[in-house]
């Protein structure tokens, strides 16, 4: 600690912006928070407390703070995915942007909404739903995400096969910096392209270059019917449909692969399964169905309707309380042969990959050895993808790079964060070092 001692950071916090502000000491912060925070940091380590700003305004004075004493930053929203990458090492202060929560502008003519960092991105959906619109992403763990997480995380679910990624929907960004001054980049209308690089570079980035304030996203019309087909078989023909469906001319807003026993914890065969979510009109989506019924069949593959939809799509990996959550990449077309060698290597590891794009999640038991995930990692980065450690207990985390960086994207990332955060204040070593 540098500038001010520990126990007074919540009183110069105060003495700057006022006593009404949402500030908790560590020992008054609720047991939840806690754990996650703790899931997040270095052990032995905990920080003085956190604050929950209430308007970029605030958000702008304690940034300002923070730098002029070099107080090490954790910024959240919901705390969700707090312990998503690097464990952070020294961190002083907690930057909550959950009660920065408001609706700013809804058009509905212009198929966009701005919001502040904090709003959750299930009451997002509740406004859009008044209109018939709806925001497409659906993040890994969808309840509690706010719309700032998932622009700082790039999380961005099955429905990417349609809407594309978290990248693709962002239209406007307003964020804080490293000292305290509030920049933005795009804006409010579709057709805006100004400041398209900043807002790529906020997304993705694990507030590490700035702590998100405010979005702008597009929208869409709620599709009339939702339908979605389950197909079974073995690797080779799975493969093909994958391809043949990929190249056709059908439309499906999602399209997943799941491991033999990603699909048991569903409920489903125990085999190689890919779900095919078609969402129009009624009789488009009939229409296609149809079509992938009879490509099925072609290839000697089982193909039936699921009769309850939404249990297949609202996953999260806290159901079933991995101790390890890794993302994927790889070229689709290596999506079956990645998915069989993950059932391989480890007796007790599933996963999905979206198979259009052939990203996907992977979750390891906690008795998983480094070895194994290190296996599947040489194999992904052999198919030209990656895998990325998200989720793991802070002994694994300290024991292996969880981000698997090659080529000289690491030297990128490290010049940007020097210019964008010099002092190293915004969650230090959780990205890069």
């Amino acid at each position: 600690m540098t500038g001010v001692g520990m126990k007074a950071i919540a009183s110069e916090i105060e003495s700057v912006v006022g006593s009404q502000l949402g500030i908790w000491d560590w020992d008054n912060i609720s047991p939840l928070q806690q754990k996650q925070i703790l899931r997040a940091i270095a052990p032995g380590t905990t920080p003085s407390c956190l604050v929950c700003p209430d308007t970029p305004a605030v958000l702008a004075e304690i940034m300002s703070l923070s730098h002029r004493y070099h107080w090490k930053v954790l910024p959240c929203g919901s705390g969700s995915k707090l312990s998503w990458g690097g464990s952070l090492a020294n961190v002083d202060l907690v930057v909550s942007t959950a009660q920065m929560n408001r609706l700013i502008d809804h058009a509905v003519a212009d198929l966009t909404i701005t919001v502040e960092a904090g709003m959750p991105l299930a009451q997002i959906q509740l406004i859009l739903a008044q209109t018939g619109q709806f925001l497409a992403l659906d993040p890994t763990i969808p309840h509690p995400a706010t719309a700032g997480g998932i622009v700082a995380t790039a999380d961005a679910g099955s429905l990417r096969q349609r809407y594309g990624s978290v990248r693709d929907q962002l239209l406007g960004i307003s964020f804080v910096r490293a000292d305290g001054q509030i920049a933005k980049a795009g804006g409010r209308v579709v057709k805006n392209v100004a400041g398209y690089d900043l807002m790529k570079l906020l997304t993705g980035s694990f507030g590490t270059l700035g702590i998100i304030s405010q979005v702008t996203f597009r929208v869409y019309p709620l599709p009339e019917t939702s339908q979605t087909s389950i197909v079974t078989g073995n690797g080779d023909a799975m493969a093909a449909i994958a391809a043949q469906l990929l190249t056709s001319a059908l439309t499906p807003t999602a399209i997943d692969l799941l491991s033999p026993r990603q699909a048991t914890c569903l409920g489903l065969a125990q085999n190689l399964t890919l779900l095919v979510r078609f969402q129009s009109v009624a009789a488009s989506v009939t229409a296609q169905s149809e079509r992938l019924l009879a490509l099925g069949k072609h290839l000697g593959l089982s193909v039936t309707i699921a009769d309850d939809e939404g249990v297949l799509w609202q996953r999260s990996p806290s159901q079933t309380e991995p101790a390890i959550i890794c993302k994927i990449g790889v070229l689709p077309a290596a999506a079956v042969a990645t998915l069989t060698q993950l059932e391989l290597l480890s007796s007790g590891g599933m996963g999905l990959i979206h198979a259009g794009k052939g990203l996907g999640m992977v979750r390891f038991p906690a008795t998983e050895a480094i070895s194994q995930i290190l296996a599947l990692r040489r194999y992904c980065e052999s198919q030209g993808g990656f895998l990325t450690i998200l989720e793991a207990p802070t002994e694994l985390k300290e024991k292996i790079d969880v981000w698997g960086y090659i080529g000289n994207s690491l030297d990128v990332m490290r010049r940007l964060k020097q210019q964008f955060d010099p002092k190293n204040i915004l969650s230090p070593n959780r990205f890069v070092v």
